[in-house]
C-alpha cells in the first residue's frame, strides 16, 4: 500500500479515497501523481478492468478537451482497427496477469479501460501510452494534445 503522504495526494485527486490497492507509475515534473496502475481487484474482490488510470490534474483536462472535440470518432477513424485491438489485448494480458493464481471470483474483463472493440475513452490510452504501453491511441492522444491545449 502507498504510503500516507501518497494516499493523501491520489485522494485528492480522485475526489475519493482509491478502493483498491495501486502505485504511482508516471509522475510530473513537481513529482505529483499522473497516472496509476491499479490492481485488478478492488479490496472489496470487485473487478477493476483499469489497469492504467489517468489521475494528473491537467493531464484530464486536457484530454477532456480533446474527447469533447470529437476525439474518439477522429481516433477510431484515423488508427487501424488492428492495432486498436492488439492495444486491448496487450493490455487485457498484463491485467489479467497480475490475477491470483487462486481467485475464483469475478474477474475484470474487456482490454484499455474495460472496453470490449474500439475506443471508449482516451484517458485510458494516453494513461497506458504514459506508462509505456504500446497503444496506437495513447500516440494518437500525444500528437494532438496541442490542438486543444
Amino acid at each position: 500500500m502507498p504510503c500516507p503522504d501518497e494516499l493523501a495526494k491520489v485522494t485528492e485527486l480522485l475526489g475519493r479515497r482509491p478502493q483498491g490497492h495501486f502505485e504511482v507509475v508516471v509522475r510530473d515534473c513537481d513529482g505529483l501523481p499522473v497516472v496509476l496502475r491499479n490492481a485488478p481487484l478492488l479490496d472489496d474482490g470487485t473487478p477493476m478492468p483499469t489497469l492504467y488510470w489517468l489521475v494528473g490534474r491537467n493531464e484530464r483536462v486536457v484530454v477532456g478537451r480533446l474527447e469533447a472535440a470529437f476525439g474518439v470518432k477522429r481516433a477510431e477513424r484515423e488508427i487501424v482497427p488492428d492495432e486498436i485491438e492488439a492495444a486491448h489485448a496487450r493490455y487485457r494480458f498484463e491485467r489479467d496477469a497480475a490475477i491470483p493464481e487462486d481467485h475464483d471470483g469475478p474477474r475484470p474483463y474487456g482490454g484499455v479501460g474495460g472496453t470490449r472493440r474500439g475506443v471508449k475513452c482516451l484517458h485510458a490510452h494516453f494513461a497506458y501510452h504514459l506508462a509505456g504501453g504500446d497503444d496506437p491511441v495513447g500516440r494518437w492522444v500525444a500528437a494532438h494534445l496541442e490542438e486543444v491545449a
